[in-house]
Formats: structure tokens, C-alpha cells, sequence
């Protein structure tokens, strides 16, 4: 039976929703306690929600926390990682036989001089270099594979293992937190592969908190200014 809760991205990759807590509710609670009023459960909830949001108070949406199992290219969780304000718990290479699972482009990009513009190769010239990646996989899993054979130790065979292997980590996170990493890795100017995550996450986000979700896109993404109506 397929988890629900589990999506998959890139070509070996998945989000996985692991826990709860919290919700739209939390963030009212914790909004409301200020004047010891909690929850109505109606319209006003959602306004005041849209209006945390527009006006910047954004600790009450820290009451909210996600923790997810996410399994990405090393690349990928290197800039992950930079987020800070988020608990993580990484797969350990020293510990444990790395799989036999590297990352594959569906299309290379070649990028324009001092620019973050990019056109995609031609497929002719894409299937060849793609050809030579898969050889390259190959050759350093099978030289890992042979490290480990004569007894080199788990945590230097891995040296030999490129930024493209899948890695897996749990993350644990505020609300608050990761609507600010929504905003910065869905935006076009981050790396393709980081904001399908992030494009993921946002549906994951937007089906267990979906006022803070549409607040998020109506202030933080969109830039609307805040309106009584």
C-alpha cells in the first residue's frame, strides 16, 4: 500500500512526512494567548492567521513542527543543511556501506558566462555525456566496493564517493523556519533540484496548514499588502 504520506522527487529521491504536531489551530492558540482567548474555529481564525502573516509576528507559527525523512543527493542536502534553525540526523558513511544510488539528470544544463541563465544540451550531445556519467557511477562504486574488500575502513572508501550519491537524513522543523525555507528555495533563482524538494514540501505544507499556506503565498511569495477585506 502506498504511503501517503511519502512522495517521490528526482529520480531516487522522497519526502517523507514522519510526524505532526501543531496545525493552523496552534498558531491561533499561540497567537490568542496573549489576551487568554484560544481558539472561535471560524473565519476570524483564518484572518488572524493571514494577518500574523502580513505583518510579520511570526513566532506564534513556531507552535507548529514538521519532521520529515528526506532521501536527496549529497549536493542537494549540502545546501539544505545551510538552514540552520532545523534539528538533523544524517545517514553516516563512516558507519555504514553506502548504496549503489547516484543521481541522474533527466537533461544536463549548460550555463551562460557569469550568469545563472541556463539552456538544456542537445539530446544527442545529453545521451552521450549521460552515457559517460552512468560509466563513471559504475567505475567509483565498483573501486568503493574493492576499498572495502581489502579492509579500508568504511569512513575512508567513502572519499572516493561523488556529490551525486543519495543520502538520507531526518529533519525536524518549526513552522516558522520552514516557511523561510520555502521562500528562499522555491524562488526560480535557486537550483532546480533543491526547489523540487521544496515544491514538495510546500504541497505537504499547504495540506496539514492550509491558511498559513495561503497566507504564506499571498504575503511572502506574491507580496500583497495586508487588507482589512
Amino acid at each position: 500500500m502506498q504511503n501517503l504520506n511519502e512522495k517521490k522527487v528526482l529520480d531516487q529521491g522522497l519526502v517523507r512526512l514522519v510526524d505532526f504536531m501543531g496545525g493552523d489551530v496552534a498558531v491561533v492558540q499561540a497567537a490568542r494567548v496573549s489576551f487568554g482567548k484560544g481558539e472561535t474555529n471560524d473565519e476570524r481564525d483564518r484572518k488572524l492567521i493571514h494577518y500574523l502573516m502580513a505583518h510579520k509576528h511570526e513566532t506564534p507559527f513556531e507552535h507548529s513542527v514538521f519532521k520529515f525523512h528526506i532521501k536527496c543527493p549529497i549536493f542537494v542536502a549540502r545546501q539544505w543543511f545551510r538552514h540552520r534553525i532545523a534539528s538533523y540526523n544524517e545517514i553516516s558513511g563512516r558507519y555504514t556501506k553506502m548504496k549503489e544510488e547516484f543521481y541522474m539528470p533527466e537533461k544536463l544544463r549548460s550555463q551562460l558566462a557569469r550568469n545563472y541563465v541556463y539552456t538544456e544540451l542537445d539530446n544527442e550531445e545529453n545521451e552521450k555525456l549521460k552515457e559517460k556519467i552512468a560509466t563513471f557511477y559504475q567505475n567509483v562504486y565498483d573501486f568503493y566496493k574493492e576499498l572495502l574488500e581489502h579492509g579500508v575502513a568504511k569512513e575512508h572508501a567513502r572519499i572516493v564517493l561523488p556529490l551525486s550519491l543519495y543520502t538520507q537524513f531526518y529533519w525536524t522543523i518549526n513552522a516558522r523556519a520552514l516557511l523561510n525555507f520555502l521562500a528562499l528555495r522555491l524562488d526560480k533563482h535557486a537550483q532546480f533540484e533543491i526547489r523540487e524538494y521544496a515544491r514538495v514540501i510546500g504541497d505537504i505544507m499547504q495540506e496539514k496548514m492550509p491558511w498559513t499556506y495561503e497566507a504564506f503565498n499571498k504575503y511572502m511569495i506574491e507580496k500583497q499588502e495586508w487588507s482589512e477585506n
